[in-house]
């Protein structure tokens, strides 16, 4: 009974250490700013709490919904004609933060399609290399209708504008289309095409180029671009070992900006210093473990490319963030998952987590228990 449950305890412990963690830090970040705009500083926690409360509630749902049924190709379909719509229908919407980034419903409630969509197009993946596998590396429509589906997915993520994301979908979907074995050569193309294309997006946006020039050289625009990088320097550099307690910090008055938004770590690191830190990297990597093991041991290919596509989503955009608020990294728009303040990010990471401890109990452990038992 322990080797059948204990990819999925691994996963259990892991999001539960995040998520409680993340209300405690979203609550400690936002407080003052949550008073100040909106007259109570529990405003910001109290969204995260009851997208929590939803998120695990479908996490314990989808965790006994056996993971083939997103795998029906009618499933699929639906799925992402849903997912594309939304994407596009935040152009709708109004600029908020300078992006379309979410469709809003009254003052309270507001959904990030680019959210779902992550989720969506790794299941379309998953399905894909499960039924063309053996094909991969030939030319032909199949590989085409892949990369137009990946396209289209990023392709609208990028033009609301949210580059971080959209890169981040790529190489999400790089590695899936990698590990199931796509020649090299196809790389070596997209990596050709890529790099003057991005060169020529950098330049000709301003905000992405005077990202780069910040990182290069974060000294030279202290006070502008530089300001929040420099901040979340001075937050980290601050907590040392031990930190300041929770609560305690003082970059989250107004220094450092959004501080429960993507830079959350940052306060983690001046309240909770080193040791906080390092409990946040620590339980991504256990993530990591528990989601790579039952990926591995799923009893099909669709089961083992869904499994790695979710542990890919969860866990490449935590070291992303992480490495952006150290500054190895130039600033991107991507949330620490389970930690960072939005709604939408919380409950779609649950809902995939959900499914990943479906795929954690596969067919494969029982039959390997059952063996073990009648052997004894």
């Amino acid at each position: 009974m322990t080797n059948r449950y204990s990819s999925q305890r691994i996963l259990l412990l892991a999001v539960s250490v995040l998520t409680i963690l993340g209300l405690l830090m979203v609550y400690s970040a936002s407080s003052v700013v949550a008073s100040l705009k909106w007259g109570s500083s529990s405003y910001y926690v109290l969204r995260q709490v009851a997208y929590a409360a939803i998120g695990y509630f479908l996490m314990i749902l989808l965790m006994n919904v056996d993971y083939h049924v997103w795998g029906k190709k009618k499933t699929a379909v639906r799925l992402t004609v849903f997912s594309l719509v939304s994407l596009t229908l935040v152009f709708t919407q109004p600029v908020i933060k300078g992006a379309h980034r979410w469709l809003r419903f009254g003052n309270f409630l507001s959904f990030q399609p680019s959210e779902l969509a992550k989720l969506v197009l790794l299941t379309c993946l998953a399905l894909f290399l499960h039924k063309h596998e053996l094909e991969i590396h030939r030319p032909g429509r199949p590989l085409l209708y892949c990369l137009l589906l990946v396209s289209s997915f990023v392709g609208l993520i990028g033009a609301e504008p949210d580059f971080g994301q959209a890169l981040c979908l790529c190489f999400m979907a790089a590695l899936m289309l990698f590990v199931a074995g796509l020649s090299w050569k196809y790389f070596a193309t997209a990596t050709l095409v890529l790099i003057p294309t991005m060169s020529l997006v950098i330049w000709k946006v301003p905000y992405l180029w005077t990202r780069i020039q910040t990182y290069w050289d974060p000294s030279r625009a202290s006070l502008g671009a530089g300001w929040q990088i420099k901040q979340a320097k001075i937050a980290i550099g601050s907590g040392g070992f031990f930190g300041l307690g929770l609560g305690a910090g003082i970059q989250k008055l107004f220094f450092l900006p959004e501080p429960h938004g993507d830079f959350v770590f940052a306060v983690i690191g001046e309240e909770l210093g080193w040791i906080g830190t390092s409990l946040v990297a620590l339980t991504f990597l256990v993530y990591l473990f528990g989601g790579l093991r039952a990926a591995c041991r799923a009893p099909d290919r669709f089961g083992f490319y869904l499994g790695l596509g979710i542990t890919l989503m969860i866990v490449l955009p935590s070291l992303v963030n992480m490495s952006m608020v150290l500054a190895l990294l130039p600033t991107k728009g991507i949330a620490l998952p389970f930690i960072s303040q939005g709604g939408t990010s919380l409950l779609l990471n649950l809902i995939a987590t959900g499914i990943l401890l479906n795929i954690s109990i596969s067919p494969r452990e029982i039959e390997a228990e059952a063996d073990s038992a009648s052997m004894a």
